[in-house]
């Protein structure tokens, strides 16, 4: 999917310009350039303007440095003094119609003081991500009242938000088909999903309701006659071990949207330790290997699955070890088990399968410190 530096690269070749320069230090320190400025121009705060003499700092249109140019990027108060080349009018005529992203907020009175200023924060920050490919313009936020509008203290007024319901918002602009993104959704997002006009979250902190909020969320939208495919973000076919913030999930959809990047590694990118420790609960239980020695019971899995799951899961040695000792497991190498393995007899006890060792002295094992 094209993204507005895109956007406004082809605009600026084909006015034949291979540079662009700044009046100011601003931008110097910006990551994405082009990205940048095109918001800049799109807001109406600025336009792209020849100059008489070459700019002290330039990139080319790839975002590397150059000696100069005689285009530059300065804001409209300055449209009297030089040529303008490029307004805002004439680069939003050139913008794609991208998907709304749809944050709904009907489940807001639900939220304590404390959680409701998690949200505001967490939409400010799906704005940062939204505009670091869009114009942040694509962020819709719906059933916001005034309290929602007091304790934002991001740019309001560079959102889309909308006092009424969600549904009322689509009918607006013509949407009757939506993906809504639902953690207890049967199917899983795909790449057939990104043709819809429009993408829901449900504007919910699960710190201390009922989790199973967004469904209603769906519900509410059918009724209303809005089409509705509800999809779950994955890590390797299982929910647990993906972020649940509004911003993570954001970010998710769209380096898959985007960037094209697979699920997987899109979810990767924004988990955290947290996450992720989630995740290593529910795995390292699988690859116990259960050793009974001289009567006692110990669960013990190899020290090398630590490199296998950080290949996937975003975790650090220090958390491998607190999983451990929450499980109350043993870590040893594969060498190790290796000989435990030679020593031991399997059998059934209980229904699971050990590995039995009669030694006078079982000093073999030792626990992670």
């Amino acid at each position: 999917m094209r993204t507005l530096a895109d956007v406004f690269r082809e605009t600026l070749k084909e006015r034949g310009i291979e540079s662009i320069g700044t009046l100011s230090k601003r931008f110097r320190k910006s990551k994405n350039k082009l990205q940048d400025i095109a918001i800049e121009i799109v807001h109406g705060k600025g336009a792209i303007f020849h100059v008489p003499e070459k700019t002290a700092v330039a990139w080319d249109l790839n975002g590397k440095r150059v000696e100069g140019s005689y285009y530059a990027y300065a804001p409209l108060c300055m449209k009297d003094k030089f040529e303008m080349v490029l307004s805002p009018e004439e680069l939003r005529s050139k913008l794609p119609k991208w998907p709304c992203f749809v944050i709904d907020l009907s489940l807001w009175d639900k939220h304590s003081q404390k959680e409701k200023g998690k949200l505001c924060l967490q939409i400010n920050q799906s704005y940062g991500l939204l505009r670091d490919y869009f114009t942040g313009r694509e962020l819709a936020v719906t059933w916001a009242n005034d309290e929602f509008k007091s304790m934002f203290h991001g740019p309001l007024d560079r959102i889309t938000p909308y006092n009424g319901s969600t549904a009322e918002f689509l009918r607006e602009r013509g949407i009757d088909e939506v993906v809504l993104l639902d953690p207890w959704a049967e199917e899983v997002l795909s790449e057939e999903d990104f043709n819809v006009k429009a993408f829901v979250i449900g504007g919910i902190v699960d710190t201390s309701h009922d989790k199973k909020l967004t469904p209603k969320i769906g519900e509410e939208l059918e009724r209303a006659g809005i089409k509705v495919r509800r999809r779950k973000i994955v890590l390797r076919g299982d929910i647990i071990g993906v972020p649940d913030r509004i911003n993570r999930i954001m970010g998710i959809l769209l380096k898959m949207l985007v960037e094209r990047k697979p699920m997987d590694e899109a979810v990767y990118e924004f988990q955290e330790p947290l996450h992720a420790r989630w995740r290593l609960r529910k795995e390292l239980p699988r690859r116990v290997i259960r050793y009974r020695i001289n009567g006692k019971d110990f669960r013990v899995v190899e020290r090398e699955l630590f490199e296998e799951y950080s290949k996937w899961l975003k975790i650090r040695w220090t958390d491998f070890v607190r999983v451990l000792r929450e499980l109350d497991l043993v870590t040893l190498d594969e060498k190790r088990i290796h000989r435990l393995n030679k020593l031991s007899t399997p059998r059934l006890i209980n229904g699971k399968l050990y590995r039995v060792i009669l030694l006078k002295k079982a000093a073999m094992l030792c626990y992670n410190c």
